[in-house]
This record gives structure tokens, C-alpha cells and sequence, in this order.
């Protein structure tokens, strides 16, 4: 094993940061001898080394941030950050410098002094080097994920990460080992578990409100054409490329981390199998020929086995329960991530909105919600709801995640995402892969836990540690 993690950094360190040029992260299984090598991976025992589920790291009465990436999803990481409490924002790297240079312009005005790293492939390495950052925030293309957050790691910072956090089994591994031997918190930035919607059908879940938890259903239902086989916005076209690159439920999840803190899965229940199944293509490979005709930038597009439109993944965990996950952001569909939640003695459902929860045979009034929502109002909402929303991503819950991490970093609480829920959520898409490749037929989940599941305890939302931290609004 220890060879193996060395191997894996030897690698990440030749491959820097260069986009799809060679890199070996951004490969998927393709062959019958490469899928089997997936089905091991999942199938691999470990004995927990360190319990990450409910650490709490020595506190920081101020956070030393750097950022990695400052596209689409990291200028809004940097501005909200910016307008916490306690952060010191100390590092800013992109491959384009008028991207670090805008950050940088940014927070100056609030009295911070970061340097910028750019240009480079390889100089987000002297980022994470540094010896005065406690936080590594990652916001990169898919690929990169696992590479710089192992590297932060190992280099004595914690990491936030956005999803997916892995692409592999193998990297989802690799992400629990070197937290559990560094003893550094790796929080995948599911953002999704923070809208106030999902956090209310949670608090609701704990309240027994539903009674017995059956049944979820979660989606990432997202129309992406324009956006995939656009230019600009995704930089040299990346998630296009992971789309034929890879088959099944690439995105999972958005809409299961809510699913599986209702669930209490990895803290009491745990995913036992899953199978999945995916549509063929019937959008992408066309619509790439039309854009083709148009503009010769496209023809290299032209010809590829796009990932299927509609793909569908139901789980089975250990006590029974049963989940539905669908991805497909290239159909014409309204926006959804379904989050439904089917109880023995209610139903909640969102999407299409506005949310709404049953103990019958009909929905509730929007009077009898309101009752509910007032009732139930979760403690973070309570505390942040309003300043969340002001300050905005999202709706607000962008803000949500990324004060309560600061906060539980400031006053030494466990976050509310640890490393095996970073590992469990990502490795759905290359399991579905498997199943998609063997006709549907069933694969086992592995518990990266080491069995820690068992005793962990759920996410503690009462807010009754912590929560000192200000907005800076």
C-alpha cells in the first residue's frame, strides 16, 4: 500500500495541472481487464487506521486559506470566504493570471495580501507546499480533485474539494488513506446538503417526523447543452471531454449527500450494492455533427461514444433501505435533483418546486407548510438563514457551507462532511460504470469506513457547539 501511495504522488507530481494533455486521471475503465480491475477495487477490505467520522482537529482562531482553480465555481468560493470571519485569504492560483488577478483585486479591498500562482501547470504545488495555509481550497476540473487534495494533505493542510471528489475507487481509497494517516479533514463542498429545503427535510428527519426512513429518491437533472460544447465556459471544454471519456452516473452527488444524511449512511446504515442502467445517446453525438457543420473547432467531437442521456442507479443499504439516483444534463428537462424522502409515516418531495410533505393521501396546504416550516426550522437557519441569503450562491446555501466549515474549523468541531463521505458519494459514478458495462447486473459498494459505521455518530445539527463565527456583510 505504501508503495502504491508513493507511485500515486510520483505520478500526480509529472502530471501538474495540464489539461487532458496525457493524464492519467482522466482515464476510465474501457476493457473487460481494465472493468475488472474496478470490480477489485470495490471489493478491497481495509481495517480502519484512524476513526476520521466525528474528529475534531485542534482548533484555528484563524483559518489561512489558498485557492486552486478560479473559474466557474472559485471567484464565488473566494468572494464568499471573503466575507467571512476569522479566514485569512493567503493564496490564489489559476493556470490564467487575469483570473488570479481578478481574486486578487477582490479581497485586497478587504485587507487581505495573497500571492497569486498562475501561468504554470505545475505551480499549485508551491501552493499547497507552503508552510502558513491550514486550508487548501480546491476547485478544479473533475480530474485534478484527488491529486491536489492528496497532495495538500500530505503536505499538512486540510482540503475542501469540489464534487465529484474522486473519479476512480482507486482515488476514492487513496483519499481515505492519506486523511486517515495525516489526520487531515478532506470535506468534499456538497453544497446541495445546505439548501434550506434539504435541511429542513432533515431536522424533519430527526424529529421523526417521517417516521421510519423506506425510501429516497436524488438527480442531478440539468439541461447542459449550450454550456458542455460552449468555449468559454468550461475551460478547453473539460466536461465535454469527461462525457465521452466515461459511461453512467457521472454526478451523483447533488442529490444523494442529502439522501444519505437523512439515511444516517456511513453513521449507522451503510450502502450494501447497487445496479445501474443508462440510456443510449441521443443528443450529444448529434448535436456535435450539426456544430461541426457550422464551425471546424467541433469536428473533433464528431464520431464520439457519448455517455448515455438518462442514467439510473438504485442502491440497497444494510438495513433495508432503498435509493434512486438519475443523472442526465443533456436532455431538454427543467432542473431537479428530485430529493425525495418516503417515510412510514410521511412523504417529503422537492421538484418540482415548491417543496412539499404528506402524512396522507394529499399534500399539505401551503399553510399547513408554513406551520411545519416555523416548526421545524433548522438551528443553522435560524442562526445564518437570512445572512446566507444576502450574501447569495445559490440561494444561500453556497454561504451555509462554507461559514459552518469555517466555524467548525475556528472552534474544533467535526464538520459535517468527513473523507468516507467524499469517498462513498463519488464512488457511485464508477460503480455505475461497472454495472452500466455488465448488463445491470449488481457490484458492491465498499464501506471505506472499515466497518466505523457501525458506532459513528450522525451529523450533529443542533448548533449547540459553535456558531461563533460573524459575516462580514
Amino acid at each position: 500500500m505504501e508503495n502504491n501511495r508513493r507511485n500515486f504522488l510520483k505520478t500526480a507530481s509529472a502530471t501538474g495541472l495540464g489539461l487532458f494533455a496525457a493524464n492519467p486521471f482522466s482515464a476510465y475503465a474501457n476493457t473487460p481487464e481494465e472493468w475488472a480491475q474496478v470490480r477489485e477495487q470495490a471489493d478491497r477490505k481495509r481495517a480502519q487506521k484512524f476513526n476520521m467520522s466525528g474528529y475534531a482537529a485542534p482548533k484555528l482562531d484563524v483559518v489561512r486559506v489558498g485557492f486552486i482553480g478560479l473559474g466557474n465555481r472559485g471567484m464565488g468560493a473566494v468572494e464568499r470566504l471573503n466575507k467571512i470571519e476569522g479566514v485569512e485569504i493567503k493564496a490564489l492560483c489559476d493556470l490564467r493570471s487575469e483570473k488570479t488577478a481578478a481574486a486578487k483585486k477582490l479581497v485586497e479591498a478587504s485587507g487581505h495580501r495573497p500571492q497569486t500562482y498562475d501561468s504554470s501547470p505545475e505551480i499549485w504545488k508551491k501552493l499547497a507546499e507552503r508552510t502558513d495555509l491550514d486550508l487548501v481550497y480546491i476547485l478544479t476540473p473533475w480530474a485534478f480533485h484527488t491529486p491536489m487534495a492528496v497532495f495538500s494533505m500530505e503536505h499538512g493542510k486540510h482540503v475542501c474539494v469540489e464534487v465529484p471528489a474522486a473519479k476512480t475507487i482507486e482515488e476514492a481509497w487513496q483519499l481515505v488513506d492519506t486523511s486517515e494517516r495525516t489526520r487531515k479533514h478532506c470535506m468534499m463542498v456538497e453544497n446541495c446538503c445546505y439548501d434550506f429545503s434539504e435541511l429542513l427535510t432533515l431536522n424533519l428527519a430527526r424529529n421523526g417526523f417521517f417516521g421510519e426512513i423506506i425510501h429516497g429518491e436524488a438527480a442531478y437533472i440539468h439541461n447542459l447543452q449550450t454550456h458542455v460544447f460552449s468555449k468559454t465556459h468550461f475551460y478547453q471544454l473539460w466536461e465535454l471531454q469527461e462525457m465521452f471519456q466515461r459511461k453512467g452516473n457521472l454526478y451523483p452527488t447533488h442529490g444523494l449527500g442529502p439522501i444519505c444524511q437523512v439515511m444516517d449512511i456511513n453513521r449507522g446504515d451503510k450502502m450494501e450494492y447497487l445496479t445501474s442502467m443508462s440510456s443510449s445517446d441521443f443528443v450529444l453525438g448529434s448535436l456535435a455533427k450539426e456544430l461541426a457543420a457550422k464551425d471546424d473547432f467541433y469536428k473533433p467531437y464528431v464520431g464520439k461514444s457519448y455517455n448515455g442521456n438518462m442514467s439510473t442507479t438504485t442502491i440497497k443499504t444494510q438495513k433495508g433501505r432503498t435509493i434512486m439516483v438519475q443523472y442526465d444534463v443533456s436532455s431538454p428537462r427543467p432542473y431537479s435533483r428530485i430529493q425525495l424522502v418516503s417515510g412510514t409515516k410521511a412523504v417529503g418531495l422537492k421538484y418540482p418546486e415548491p417543496a412539499r410533505y404528506s402524512t396522507g393521501h394529499e399534500w399539505m396546504s401551503a399553510e399547513e407548510y408554513k406551520a411545519l416550516e416555523e416548526k421545524y426550522l433548522p438551528p443553522i437557519v435560524k442562526k445564518m438563514g437570512e445572512v446566507a441569503k444576502n450574501v447569495g450562491g445559490h440561494g444561500g446555501m453556497d454561504f451555509l457551507m462554507d461559514w459552518r466549515t469555517i466555524d467548525c474549523l475556528r472552534n474544533g468541531l467535526p464538520l459535517d462532511q468527513d473523507v468516507y463521505d467524499a469517498a462513498l458519494w463519488s464512488s457511485i459514478a464508477p460503480l455505475s460504470g461497472w454495472s452500466v458495462a455488465n448488463r445491470s447486473n449488481s457490484i458492491d459498494v465498499p464501506d471505506f469506513t472499515g466497518g466505523s459505521w457501525k458506532a459513528n455518530a450522525p451529523v450533529d445539527i443542533s448548533m449547540t457547539k459553535g456558531g461563533t463565527t460573524k459575516a462580514k456583510v
